[in-house]
């Protein structure tokens, strides 16, 4: 007689389990542990992206950038990260402006420098170089995470 291989497993969310967690690296980036609020916010930030948010997201969804999965607005290490491809722990964030402010800059090295002390790999790029340059963009991203350009 054989063991299942369910035998100890934790119960489904529908029995008041939680949702599976995906272990690469660091992270566990179980949505058990994203509080509500900060999952509600990313959700509205989903849907309301800037233009070049938008621009961008037109170039990563559905795997379009060789075949690189990435979700939007994803929260990960209390932060709500603009695009992240998880398979390569790599994150891509749009900054407009108000992130050349000083007081900016400083929450944005703080913010790098956590993310990246959890495995991650930050990438910035500003939304001009989005709106002007995608395909610029979008070598930077392809490189950065070793792939050979087409």
């Amino acid at each position: 007689m054989s063991i299942s291989p369910l035998v100890g497993e934790m119960p489904g969310r529908a029995e008041g389990g939680v949702a599976p967690t995906f272990q690469s690296g660091k992270q566990d980036m179980s949505h058990a542990r994203v509080p509500p609020q900060r999952r509600a916010n990313a959700r509205r930030m989903r849907k309301a992206m800037t233009d070049a948010e938008l621009k961008l997201w037109n170039e990563l969804r559905a795997h379009r950038l060789m075949g690189l999965g990435f979700r939007r607005q994803m929260p990960i290490a209390g932060y709500i990260v603009d695009f992240a491809c998880p398979t390569h722990r790599l994150i891509v964030e749009i900054d407009g402006s108000q992130h050349g402010l000083t007081q900016n800059i400083s929450y944005d090295d703080t913010r790098t420098r956590r993310l990246q002390s959890d495995g991650w790999t930050v990438q910035r790029f500003w939304n001009d170089d989005i709106l002007k340059d995608i395909d610029n963009v979008c070598s930077h991203i392809i490189r950065s995470i070793g792939k050979d350009l087409p």
